[in-house]
């Protein structure tokens, strides 16, 4: 997969709701998900950012958010349970649209419970940056974009 079949804004798919993933279906999806950490690397490479990605974004309308942090991880239909009252205020940036930066309000921390590729259930418990893009992607499999999530139609910018 190379970083072109991203899908980018204006893909009126990105507006498309992800189904859950099946127990039975989930070994389908692992060169979908492979290619999506090479698509995170490629991104990286390009553009010196990059962390993670759901599956919308290469068109595939499944439960699926990869991270590749400090090494490779694949949520199987992650759930946020709670959210914090606290808010952060960020510029938030996108592979759909990766020039382009959007300021955002997202919760400083949350948990998320998901599947992880043994079908074993996880639960995180997230702050700050990384409460920020697990908010970011899960929002992907909705079909939810941060520019929906700026705080004004005044808060966006050209990323060098």
């Amino acid at each position: 997969m190379a970083i072109s079949d991203i899908l980018l804004l204006g893909e009126k798919r990105l507006y498309d709701k992800s189904e859950p993933v099946l127990r039975e279906e989930l070994s389908d999806f692992i060169p979908q998900i492979n290619l999506m950490f090479d698509t995170i690397a490629d991104f990286r490479n390009k553009y010196g950012s990059g962390r993670a990605i759901a599956a919308p974004q290469i068109g595939l309308f499944k439960r699926i958010i990869c991270l590749n942090i400090d090494k490779p991880v694949a949520l199987i239909n992650p759930v946020i349970n709670s959210f914090s009252d606290e808010m952060i205020e960020l510029w938030d940036d996108c592979m759909s649209f990766p020039n382009l930066l959007v300021k955002v309000k997202r919760h400083k921390s949350v948990s998320v419970k998901f599947l992880d590729l043994q079908w074993e259930e996880q639960i995180w418990e997230l702050t700050d940056d990384l409460s920020e893009l697990i908010q970011h992607e899960y929002d992907h499999l909705d079909g939810i974009l941060a520019i929906q999530r700026a705080i004004d139609n005044k808060t966006f910018k050209w990323k060098k």
